[in-house]
């Protein structure tokens, strides 16, 4: 009795969740526990508490989880081949800045060419080079022949003779001269276009107002342009950041002359779509044509600055040339057909009227390259347009032919 009033009772004891063994019984009802396994029992129950402080809890684990579950996937967004066709056939550009990247392309094949791409030697130059000098030498020889057989006809001939042949020479000078300074012209505007380019980039403020300057003196032969330019003048010694400085003379001086040549554009494909329509023969149709939108882009020249010659045009249409090959609309041909077909505008009409829609479509096009690469400077604040803006009279159904 006396080992029972030393041990706590039993609903007091700190014990696990197992139930604690009861010692045998003696013979006389007394409970004598074992000394062995008292003392294991209580090292045990003090060894539980500290294992279980040891160990953090559950939910409070910092330990990282296995990722062994699916992964995520990532969803990319699919291109439309038809539409991605569409917005090419109508002169929408995917990217906005592939359309400045192919403007500087084809300035650097045609109005820039850029020195690295110069050879200095070919043979195409070679050939060209020793024509041109075998022709000088045949006139110079066969004008010198004549002289001499006026002199000894007559000296009042040959007096004659050799005033006309300074004549010549003179009127072939003046010639050379303007072809030079309207390459030389040209060639500005296309510098002009890569400069601003630069400058809205890095937002320049000084190089901004010597532009705008510049385009000021660009056209300042022109009447309509004057109170721009005037406003332009005063915004230059206002307006310190760059790019909002030829945002405002895009705005002001150029947006107005884009109106001009998205008349000429749209009239030119009015013209060929109707005059192709009723023309009796293919050959007519591919003359009137070539013939408009030559016309087309030396007036687009013209509007912008430009005073482009014989050489000056040529270099003109290589960089034309150059920016359709590159946007990819030149390659037209029955893939523009078919896409009316399959809008079905042009099933509702007769062949040749289908014919006269897809002529105009292109001299579109023609004007819209001539525009993007005449311009003087890009299109930042405004948009370029497309045929859909500048001739939506090849896109809609009369009213008549309805469903």
């Amino acid at each position: 009795m006396q080992n029972d009033a030393k041990r706590p009772p039993r609903a007091f004891r700190l014990s696990s969740a197992s139930p604690a063994k009861e010692p045998p019984q003696s013979d006389a009802g007394s409970m004598q526990p074992e000394p062995a396994s008292l003392a294991q029992e209580q090292k045990q129950e003090a060894q539980r508490p500290q294992a279980a402080a040891d160990r953090p809890p559950r939910s409070f684990s910092m330990q990282d989880e296995p990722q062994n579950g699916p992964k995520a996937r990532v969803i990319e967004q699919e291109v439309d081949p038809f539409e991605q066709e569409a917005e090419a056939l109508m002169g929408v550009p995917l990217d906005e800045d592939n359309g400045e990247a192919a403007v500087e392309e084809a300035q650097a094949q045609g109005m820039l060419p850029s020195l690295a791409r110069r050879a200095l030697f070919s043979w195409s130059g070679l050939f060209w080079g020793a024509l041109g000098a075998l022709a000088s030498l045949t006139f110079g020889l066969w004008l010198d022949r004549l002289i001499e057989d006026l002199y000894a006809r007559a000296p009042s001939l040959g007096i004659i003779g050799l005033l006309l042949a300074g004549l010549m020479l003179l009127a072939l000078l003046a010639i050379i001269t303007r072809e030079v300074l309207s390459i030389m012209r040209q060639r500005h505007i296309a510098v002009l276009h890569q400069e601003f380019a630069r400058a809205r980039e890095h937002d320049d403020g000084q190089a901004a107002r010597k532009l705008v300057m510049e385009l000021g003196v660009l056209y300042k032969d022109r009447i309509e342009t004057a109170q721009a330019r005037v406003h332009l003048d005063d915004l230059t010694k206002e307006i310190i950041d760059g790019r909002d400085l030829i945002d405002i003379a895009e705005r002001t001086l150029i947006v107005p002359l884009d109106i001009k040549v998205q008349h000429e554009i749209a009239n030119a494909a009015k013209r060929v779509s109707v005059v192709t329509t009723f023309a009796p023969r293919a050959i007519l149709d591919v003359l009137f044509v070539a013939a408009q939108s030559l016309r087309l882009i030396r007036s687009i020249a013209v509007l912008y600055g430009g005073r482009p010659g014989l050489l000056g045009f040529l270099k003109l249409l290589r960089s034309v040339g150059a920016h359709l090959a590159i946007t990819g609309t030149m390659a037209a041909g029955d893939t523009i057909l078919q896409q009316f077909l399959g809008h079905g505008i042009a099933a509702k009409v007769s062949a040749r009227l289908g014919e006269g829609v897809l002529n105009g479509l292109l001299t579109a096009r023609v004007g819209l390259s001539a525009m993007a690469v005449c311009r003087p400077m890009p299109f930042a604040e405004k948009r370029a347009p497309s045929v859909g803006d500048v001739a939506p009279f090849l896109f809609t159904t009369p009213k008549g032919d309805k469903a």
